[in-house]
């Protein structure tokens, strides 16, 4: 079943006091889509609701809160009547070495990066089986494709999500469902400034970590990417009747994606001597 002619796609977006949440739910509305934009305090998007109060429509959602996450594909599904596409965008990025980190600080990423969209993913899918349609559109990143100096926990959260939605995409394929991995490279969102975790750092890592921390810092605010731009990006990865599983946003990310994926190609054929030959042996 499509959306109604005239009507627009309905949008269920997470995180969109800010960054890519908040200008993909913009565009949406520019466009004429209706948007359920969602946030911990719906104080902070009432904007929103403002600027298309006939299209619009706000829902408290801390996802890591499952009941949040039931109310909201529930209220979502109240006020338009179906949910076409869902934009997992909520989370927060971290930095530091690995060993610096707390339990409850890598918990509390893996609760916002991981179980968040696995709880709204599993909440809609029936709605969108239902439907006979729908799209997943995952926000991931570079770090999802590649763990940097400093990134281990954020990486982490992001190959989880990855893996995750890789199968998943194989798995609701013949319902009508689409899954699209994000991965943007460095865009001029929060995402260098007050969002990332930091862990009271160790001496023992000084020297490893402190130039590439003051770089981190610095990148806060010039980063080349424009998050509105990205979203327009969205947008038409959302009208794509055959949408790519993995999109890298910006030049910096393909750069490091075909970097990466090089590397590890490289590093298949060096090894491949050491650890190919592991079969019984063949009979006879």
């Amino acid at each position: 079943m499509a959306p109604q002619d005239g009507a627009g796609r309905v949008w269920l977006i997470t995180g969109t006091s800010t960054g890519f949440g908040r200008a993909i739910a913009r565009a949406a509305l520019e466009r004429g889509d209706r948007v359920v934009a969602t946030a911990r305090r719906v104080d902070d998007i009432a904007d929103l609701a403002k600027e298309a109060p006939d299209r619009a429509r706000l829902a408290t959602l801390d996802v890591t809160d499952d009941g949040q996450v039931a109310a909201a594909v529930e209220f979502a599904v109240a006020e338009f009547g179906r949910i076409d596409v869902v934009v997992n965008n909520a989370g927060y990025g971290s930095r530091g070495a690995f060993e610096e980190f707390t339990e409850e600080q890598i918990r509390d990423q893996f609760a916002v990066n991981v179980f968040g969209p696995f709880a709204l993913t599993r909440a809609v899918l029936p709605v969108m089986r239902a439907q006979g349609s729908g799209h997943l559109i995952q926000m991931s990143s570079l770090a999802g494709v590649r763990s940097a100096l400093g990134g281990s926990i954020y990486s982490a959260t992001k190959f989880a999500l990855e893996g995750m939605s890789e199968g998943l995409a194989a798995e609701v394929k013949g319902f009508g469902i689409k899954v699209t991995m994000i991965e943007p490279g460095p865009f001029r969102t929060d995402f260098a400034g007050r969002s990332p975790a930091r862990p009271e750092g160790m001496p023992e890592y000084s020297a490893v970590l402190d130039e590439s921390r003051e770089k981190f810092l610095a990148l806060h605010g010039t980063q080349p990417g424009d998050p509105e731009r990205a979203a327009q990006v969205v947008l038409e990865v959302a009208d794509l009747a055959d949408p790519p599983l993995r999109l890298p946003l910006g030049p910096n990310a393909f750069e490091n994606v075909r970097q990466t994926y090089k590397a590890r190609l490289a590093e298949v054929d060096a090894v491949e001597a050491l650890g190919s030959d592991t079969d019984f042996p063949a009979a006879g």
